[in-house]
């Protein structure tokens, strides 16, 4: 069936009136940790895809972005959650599955803007080579929020961690001393 994209449910709702094939997408150089380059909506005709994952033409040129450009072949997404269309990357898209992402706590976006590989280089730069870290946070591209990133073999067991935790006496957070006691916060007075 040609343009089959045209019946996707993630896109069905945003292709402009009178061109059929046009979507708006967010095209980025990467999100706010690797880039001071602010992410920018331009016109993409649909031209392919597959799954979830779609391919287009850049209609217009972007005001300010090095990675992008008039004419440029892209490949974007539909995220779960979040207003736009977002371009991704073969990295990204490599990386992905291995990672679950939580919605943006301001705007809502549930994917990042670069591979989790490129964030946490930049997240932990003393980082020894070979290492993974199994959650992380970054921030959001769309609007600066904060994104929870874990890799899906990390467990996180809270109820473990609390039942494991030391019990304290009511009162032992306070110091003592001679005439005033004082708070546990103010043990520098």
């Amino acid at each position: 069936m040609a343009n089959k994209w045209r019946e996707h449910p993630k896109l069905c709702d945003r292709f402009h009136p009178e061109s059929p094939d046009d979507v708006q997408v967010l095209v980025h150089d990467g999100g706010p940790r690797l880039t001071d380059r602010a992410p920018e909506l331009v016109w993409v005709r649909v031209t392919g895809a597959d799954g979830d994952l779609f391919t287009g033409q850049v209609l217009n040129r972007p005001d300010h972005l090095a990675t992008v450009s008039e004419g440029a072949e892209i490949q974007f997404v539909a995220p779960d959650g979040g207003e736009y269309l977002l371009l991704v990357t073969q990295k990204y898209l490599r990386e992905r599955p291995e990672w679950l992402v939580e919605a943006c706590d301001q705007c809502g976006l549930s994917e990042l803007f670069d591979a989790p590989s490129d964030l946490m280089r930049v997240v932990f730069p003393d980082m020894p080579d070979g290492f993974r870290t199994g959650m992380f946070t970054a921030y959001c591209g769309c609007c600066g929020g904060c994104q929870m990133v874990r890799h899906k073999d990390f467990k996180l067991d809270v109820e473990e961690n609390i039942t494991a935790a030391p019990q304290i006496e009511p009162g032992s957070l306070v110091k003592k001393t001679p005439g005033r006691s004082k708070k546990w916060w103010e043990f520098w007075k």
